[in-house]
Order: C-alpha cells, then structure tokens, then sequence
C-alpha cells in the first residue's frame, strides 16, 4: 500500500502522532498533532522537536525536552517509554497529555529514530474545568458576571500584602444605583436584574486594566484601583459617572436611565486592614446621596 494510505490512517487518529530522525527533526506531523498543540505540519516539519514547539514539562515542572528526552532515551535503548506531561500549546496554553514514545526500526534492524502519541488527558482536563467551575462559584457574581465582595475582599487583601503595590496609592470607589428601588417597583425584578448588568458592564469598559468592578451586593459595588491619586480617583469616578447616567438600558420596549454616588478613599497607613478602606468609601456615598445623588465625594485622607 501507498505511504499516503498510512498518512491518512494516521491523520483520522484523535490522537496526536509525530515522526523525528535520529537528530530528533521532525518528519511526519498528523492533524491529530496539529488539533491539540495548535501547530500545523507546514510550521514543524524539518525542526527539532525540541525548538521551541510542544515544549513538555513534567509534574515536577521540569521541561523534559532536554537531558530527559523520552525520545532520546528511547532511541538510545530502544526501549518505549510513557510519561504524563503538559505540553506548550501555539496560544501559549498549558494541555495536559499522555505521551507514548517507541522506536522506529529501519530495514536492516537499527534505530532510525522515533515516533511519539500523545492524547489529551482526559482526567486531568476535567479536573481542572471543575476546579474553574468551582472558582466561579465562589468568586463570581451569577448575574453580572463580574467578581462577587468574596473576590473583592481577597483582591483587597492580596494587594495589602504584597510589597510590590504601592500601598499610598491603593484606591477604592464605592458605587451605590441611586433609587434603585424604584426601577424595581415600576419595572419589575427582571429589568432591576437588568440594570445591575448593565452596570457591571459599564464599570468593567470604564477601567483600566489592573482596576477591577466587583459586586458588593445588591446595588452597590466596589471597584478597586491601585496606583492612584486623590485626583486621579475622582475623576475616574466622574468618568464612569457620567458614563452610567448616558446609558440608556432598553426593557421590553421601555427606556430605563439610571444614575449612581459614588464614595472614594485611598488607603491610609492605619488600615489595618481591607474593611476600613471600604468602610470610609462607603461613608463617602452617603455624602453623595445627601448632596443630591448622582455625585462624587472622595475622602483624600
């Protein structure tokens, strides 16, 4: 049979099949291969396997595709080898697979080089696609999709303790939807639940990257900013102030605007901890409120 017959067998394998020489130069690649690294046969085939392609590295970290090289031990005794790994995806993610080496036997008996299969493992997969589950479980907020006040108060508390966050300019902005009851009395919870993810939107479009919208509870939210000033704290606020008082939020066929206060503080070298940040944030809205809502009010101090 043709060696085309072969390569077409191969390449309807789910699993991933490669070829090197005894220089370890890739010489065959299937779509296998190329569907779990990311790599297509035209960008690998001639290179080493070692050149910065799948890049494996064991459950001790260590990349393997040196000194402890499957395919060179293999090639070396003959000997097939397995190994549980994860290789370096052309994304830049890690995947976690099974990888199977054996020798490749030329006509007269010798080793010509190797060939390697290598299969997504399942297991592992899994595992982690629960663990994320988990995750936003914990951490994120069901109806608006951003961080909930438990992944606030660990962010919080994550930058107190690093020494690499410049703690003077550690910020936070507490926001409050003004009259938020009435949008739920006249328009019902559906369109409150609504403008709650309208508002996270706004919030995480109106940031930087670094500065994080979480949602404290209810209609109130906290964002996050480190490496602020005063100034540069109230006129982020305004910013995403007057950001939410233009957007208009479309209901079955209604129109619903909204406005929110808005409460700043920056981190003082007495807080203790994250709470009386927030705590002082939070006073701050209420000035806001009082002044006639729709403000901004920061304590600098």
């Amino acid at each position: 049979m043709h060696a085309s017959f072969y390569e077409k067998i191969l390449d309807s394998l789910y699993d991933g099949v490669y070829f090197v020489d005894r220089r370890r130069i890739i010489t065959y690649w299937n779509a296998g291969a190329e569907r779990i690294s990311g790599y297509s046969r035209e960008e690998v085939l001639g290179r080493p396997c070692c050149d910065n392609i799948l890049r494996h590295i064991d459950g001790n970290g260590v990349e393997i595709c040196g000194d402890g090289c499957p395919l060179s031990a293999t090639m070396l005794d003959g000997k097939p080898r397995k190994a549980t790994v994860t290789l370096q995806h052309k994304q830049g993610k890690r995947v976690p697979v099974f990888v199977k080496g054996s020798p490749v036997y030329d006509e007269d008996g010798s080793i010509a080089g190797a060939v390697e299969v290598f299969s997504v493992n399942t297991k592992i997969v899994t595992a982690l696609e629960s663990i994320k589950k988990l995750h936003e479980e914990i951490l994120v907020d069901p109806l608006t999709r951003i961080g909930n006040r438990k992944a606030a108060e660990t962010h919080l508390t994550r930058l107190l303790q690093d020494h690499d966050t410049p703690q003077a300019g550690l910020g936070v902005l507490f926001v409050d939807i003004d009259l938020f009851k009435h949008v739920n009395d006249t328009y019902g919870h559906c369109a409150g639940d609504e403008v709650l993810r309208s508002l996270a939107r706004t919030l995480s479009s109106g940031l930087r990257d670094g500065e994080k919208p979480f949602r404290w509870g209810g209609e109130e939210f906290v964002i996050v900013l480190p490496a602020v000033t005063p100034k540069i704290l109230a006129r982020i606020a305004n910013r995403l102030r007057r950001m939410i008082e233009a957007t208009a939020i479309a209901y079955h066929g209604e129109t619903i605007r909204i406005t929110a206060s808005f409460g700043g503080a920056l981190r003082r070298s007495d807080d203790a901890d994250w709470s009386s940040l927030v705590e002082r944030a939070d006073r701050q809205v209420y000035r806001s409120k009082a002044a006639g809502r729709n403000r901004v009010r920061i304590n600098a101090r």
